[in-house]
């Protein structure tokens, strides 16, 4: 259990693609993560985009980022959701401060974008937001994960074996 005392928060919100949060929240949790679901309201229930589940352990003023880890922000359309709150973004910034671990996949670059993290990192996406994340100034790669330091991104619901895998080692790499 070679993570058992790290500490995660995982964003949730309406939409979330339910493997982009479900797949790397179980993996950490087999590895000895504490992974918090954290969403806009503790204890809602949000649905993501095929009908899966995903209750909040905390509201986002709930939780003091210094007790985390890492950040792992799903794909899907919460997002377009997540980005709209200054909470999650102050979260973001955090993290990018603290070069903690932010894993991002699929849309969930509109989130690092509206957080201005962005400019001058090696990333990837859903091919779908590219010209997003060029116009924020990141480097755009075609590839399945993408480390750039402390973020960690993927494209797509197939590269998250990868994705999770370079996740979590670099978690482990943490203090």
């Amino acid at each position: 259990m070679r993570l058992a005392n790290k500490k995660v928060i995982a964003l949730v919100d309406e939409e979330f693609e339910d493997l982009e949060l479900w797949y790397p929240v179980l993996r950490l949790r087999e590895e000895g993560t504490q992974v918090d679901l954290v969403g806009e309201e503790k204890g809602k229930t949000y649905i993501g985009k095929y009908g899966v589940p995903a209750t909040s352990d905390f509201a986002f003023n709930d939780i003091n980022i210094d007790d985390y880890d890492g950040i792992l922000v799903p794909g899907g359309w919460a997002p377009d959701k997540l980005r709209r709150y200054p909470e999650v973004l102050d979260m973001v910034r955090t993290m990018d401060e603290q070069q903690k671990p932010i894993g991002q996949i699929c849309h969930a670059g509109w989130v690092l974008i509206s957080a201005g993290i962005l400019r001058g990192k090696k990333v990837t996406s859903t091919p779908g937001i590219k010209d997003d994340m060029t116009n924020a100034g990141s480097l755009w790669f075609d590839e399945a994960v993408v480390t750039d330091g402390h973020i960690i991104s993927s494209r797509r619901p197939p590269d998250l074996p990868p994705y999770v895998k370079a996740f979590a080692d670099r978690l482990a790499e943490q203090a």
